[in-house]
């Protein structure tokens, strides 16, 4: 008879960062925003995250361009994420507030979207953190702020 000596993960047990860290190494199998988009985690690290995401033709609006729809996601993910990134074991949060500014169009043209997230400020029950996402020649293509509430 032989052992099982798998490790066992408990989420619960896991900060933030360890998280959101220990997720970007398994297998994409569950149902997710991030897997349903195409969105690839760059980095991670306490107050930040950055993602990347390569616009697909499925992404379009009736102008042919990107809808912003997909840039808000984006947003509120790495933002989220960047907040995320400072809560304690078994603490979690959720957006309470989001707030864009668009710059640019995005073309279908299949060049990746980068997208930062840093947190500004947490406090006990709210934190706030801004993002912005870049196109393939660093030039801004929309920015925003968000507010979370935190789930202690």
């Amino acid at each position: 008879m032989s052992e099982d000596t798998t490790v066992k993960i408990d989420p619960a047990e896991m900060t933030g960062l360890e998280l959101l860290r220990w997720m970007s190494t398994q297998a994409n199998d569950r149902p997710n925003i991030g897997r349903l988009l195409g969105m690839q985690i760059r980095e991670l690290d306490e107050g930040s995250a950055t993602f990347t995401l390569t616009p697909k033709a499925d992404f379009s609006n009736p102008l042919g361009t990107v809808h912003g729809g997909i840039c808000a996601t984006l947003l509120d993910s790495v933002m989220g994420c960047a907040v995320h990134t400072t809560l304690p074991a078994g603490v979690g949060y959720t957006t309470l507030e989001l707030k864009l500014n668009y710059i640019r169009t995005v073309p279908l043209d299949g060049d990746e979207l980068i997208a930062h997230g840093s947190v500004i400020h947490v406090g006990g029950r709210t934190a706030t953190a801004e993002g912005k996402v870049l196109d393939s020649e660093g030039k801004l293509v929309a920015h925003g702020t968000t507010t979370c509430m935190i789930f202690r």
